[in-house]
């Protein structure tokens, strides 16, 4: 794929200084950039890379004036890290469009799909699995019986929907993750066995959620284990079954949800966070990573340590935490001298 300066801007919206034909066919960070690429100046810290840049093309701010003689050919927009945001977005259609089933696939008769669909080979459509427009099944994906996926989604290479999993539009769903397997749901029988109970719920992702490499989001006992729309999972996240997610929360690498939790929208929770089952978590919460939450949390708490406190309380914490040889040593000092008086 190849686009000229001029196309840039078209879809921009942005002004060119330099050579408007000048083309590139590949992204770079402007430290690396070299001919043939497209980069962007945002942070002010890297602009002098912008004197040394082979980079074809630099997107920046409309307020950028160079200092020093530069080579790149500049797009000027109204803000250049979310115009080169667009253009990854853009960069991404272009380079997933495709269409068509490959073979060897398996499609259920009782399966449909809407226009423009890609199913790559060795994939699976199980019964009564109903497929909107413009969906893109990339090789090795396993859809279960009366799955159904929106408009817009993409599930990438060797992911597993299992059946009556709801997926909405514009979700993205990454390798390796697995929607809808059983909750970890045991009784203890008296002779210390334990029996299965069975997990008869199903998941459903609202619209735009995505769903980081080998992340596991568990099948309801009862009803269903959601996330709402906008949701935003990181790779290796364990969700239990009946968790409930809020609208547009963003949760980092490793944390794991127990069962029946709920948490609120607008949420960021750092990487390795831990969540008891059971609990309510309000919205616009805040973890720090590898924090250990085991009550419930009120609206726009920002919490850090295992068992997690107040952020502000646990640096204070941690500030005499470290201070305490110090500390034990002048109680040792004042003990010494009341003894000796």
């Amino acid at each position: 794929m190849e686009f000229t300066a001029s196309q840039i801007a078209g879809i921009l919206e942005g002004e060119v200084e330099g050579n408007p034909e000048i083309a590139v066919h590949k992204l770079a960070k402007i430290e690396e950039g070299e001919e043939g690429s497209l980069t962007f100046l945002a942070n002010p810290k890297y602009t002098p890379y912008i004197y040394s840049t082979a980079a074809s093309i630099t997107i920046v701010n409309r307020d950028f004036v160079p200092e020093h003689t530069i080579s790149t050919t500049l797009i000027k927009v109204d803000d250049a890290y979310q115009s080169f945001s667009k253009i990854l977005e853009y960069y991404n259609e272009v380079k997933f469009n495709k269409s068509g089933i490959e073979s060897p696939v398996y499609v259920s008769e009782s399966a449909s799909h809407g226009k423009d669909f890609y199913m790559g080979a060795f994939s699976y459509l199980g019964n009564n699995v109903v497929i909107g427009d413009n969906v893109k099944i990339f090789p090795n994906v396993y859809i279960g019986d009366n799955v159904s996926l929106g408009d817009n989604v993409i599930v990438f290479a060797g992911a597993k929907i299992y059946s009556e999993s709801i997926i909405g539009k514009g979700c993205v769903i990454h390798s390796g993750a697995i929607i809808g397997a059983d909750g970890f749901g045991f009784a203890p029988s008296r002779n210390g066995e334990f029996s299965k109970i069975p997990q008869t719920g199903n998941v459903i992702l609202e619209d735009h959620v995505d769903v980081g490499a080998g992340t596991t989001i568990d099948r309801a006992t009862l009803g269903s284990t959601i996330l709402r729309k906008g949701v935003k999972l990181d790779n290796q996240i364990q969700i239990a079954h009946n968790v409930e997610i809020g609208e547009h929360t963003v949760i980092a690498a490793q944390t794991g949800i127990a069962g029946s939790t709920k948490i609120g929208k607008n949420c960021l929770i750092g990487g390795q966070v831990g969540i008891v089952g059971h609990i309510t978590i309000g919205d616009r919460v805040k973890i720090q990573a590898q924090s250990g939450i085991g009550r419930n949390v009120k609206d726009g708490e920002i919490l850090q340590g295992s068992p997690a406190l107040n952020y502000a309380d646990y640096n204070k914490s941690y500030v005499h935490f470290k201070n305490l040889p110090k500390i034990v040593n002048r109680l040792d000092h004042i003990q010494k001298t009341e003894d000796s008086e």
